[in-house]
């Protein structure tokens, strides 16, 4: 296999675009991820289109013709990748081992999703197509009382506070100041997260990732291809993607990701580190019961003691391990089949030093945990500065 490299990245804002079209945020960011790698979308031999909804709200299917129809290309490669709210890092995976393989070398991978102009039941109905509809869907179980049955299941497995886990929440805003493609550029305190309405008790709205519209693109090639540049060079060192159950009624334990604990264990034995080396994260936190659960399944902290990184500052831009410095799904935004791979173009602004005021100083190596359903299935993508 060859080795890989991030050649260009770009993002829209992540907004409730009410005047603006899936193709519109498309291509949007791919042309700022061409223009980063500074090469012509001419000279793609593939698109990747993650997407998880617009079939259903937008009665639009078919998007790697429609968007490199809209991105000015033609006989390439072209298909939408669609694994729930993991849609985006399946979608990089898949680029990977395109160009991993020597089958393509320039390789685009988009997301994108619009929700704020669907109505609310609507939206439900598309995110409960994570799981299983016969059984599951069907018994009126929503995404958000899934994710509560596990929330409450935690807090008593591990007798962990509410109030610590919700902290979450917190730092993600904090840092989503920060940001200004995020979607909540606002400080909240934790009274306020405990104070807001309950959406499926015990989760609290603003314990909540929001509905919203963005898109995220990167330009991956041979690293064989930019080693002679001056500028820094960001190498893929590991992409894996694990299933679990679809279902949680089908699983032993339902707070712990099993997904999440063999695609990192694959993914670090792949990038030849431990979860130890890792210096920036930017992990998926749907909610702040999931997020908490995620640092423990990813190897850095011990089973419920996750809340406790948080309350102690370890997951700070000076702690021992540097979480979702750009806001997190919570405040930066959760569009849904964009999310992916707005993770990993915040890990290469690291890596590159091109953070700001969320800057890691001496970033090297860091990690994008995206998932799909409730842990059903999970991608991670290692990315290393080699240069």
């Amino acid at each position: 296999m060859r080795e890989v490299a991030v050649v260009g990245v770009g993002v829209t804002k992540v907004a409730e675009h009410w005047e603006r079209s899936l193709r519109d945020l498309f291509v949007e960011a791919s042309l700022k991820a061409a223009e980063d790698a500074g090469i012509s979308l001419r000279d793609l031999d593939a698109v990747y289109v993650a997407n998880m909804s617009s079939g259903y709200l937008q009665g639009q299917e078919h998007l790697g013709s429609l968007m490199s129809t809209w991105l000015g290309v033609s006989g390439i490669a072209a298909c939408k990748v669609e694994a729930a709210c993991a849609s985006g890092g399946v979608a990089f995976h898949q680029g990977f081992l395109a160009v991993a393989s020597g089958l393509y070398d320039y390789v685009l991978i988009g997301g994108v999703e619009k929700m704020s102009d669907a109505i609310t039941p609507d939206i439900l109905s598309a995110l409960i197509m994570a799981d299983d509809q016969e059984y599951v869907a069907s018994t009126g179980a929503t995404f958000v009382g899934l994710n509560a049955l596990v929330y409450r299941a935690y807090m008593e497995k591990y007798k962990v506070k509410q109030e610590d886990i919700a902290l979450l929440a917190v730092h993600d805003h904090a840092y989503a100041v920060n940001n200004p493609y995020a979607q909540f550029r606002n400080e909240i305190t934790l009274e306020q997260v405990l104070s807001s309405p309950l959406v499926a008790d015990p989760i609290h709205l603003l314990e909540s990732s929001p509905t919203g519209d963005g898109a995220a693109a990167i330009i991956l090639a041979p690293l064989e291809k930019v080693k002679r540049c001056n500028d820094v060079v960001i190498e893929v060192a590991a992409s894996r993607v694990a299933v679990d159950h679809l279902s949680l009624n089908e699983r032993e334990d339902i707070t712990t990701m099993t997904a999440t604990i063999r695609a990192a264990r694959e993914a670090y034995k792949m990038a030849k580190i431990d979860a130890k080396d890792v210096d920036v994260v930017e992990m998926h936190d749907a909610f702040t019961a999931l997020g908490i659960i995620n640092l423990e399944d990813l190897g850095f902290a011990e089973k419920g003691k996750g809340a406790l990184m948080v309350k102690e500052g370890e997951i700070e831009k000076g702690g021992r391990k540097p979480t979702n410095l750009f806001g997190g799904l919570k405040a930066r935004g959760h569009p849904v089949g964009a999310t992916g791979l707005y993770q990993i173009v915040e890990i290469v602004w690291q890596l590159r030093g091109q953070a700001g005021k969320s800057q890691v100083e001496g970033a090297e190596i860091g990690l994008a945990q995206n998932i799909g359903g409730v842990g059903s299935t999970v991608s991670v993508n290692i990315l290393r500065r080699v240069r």
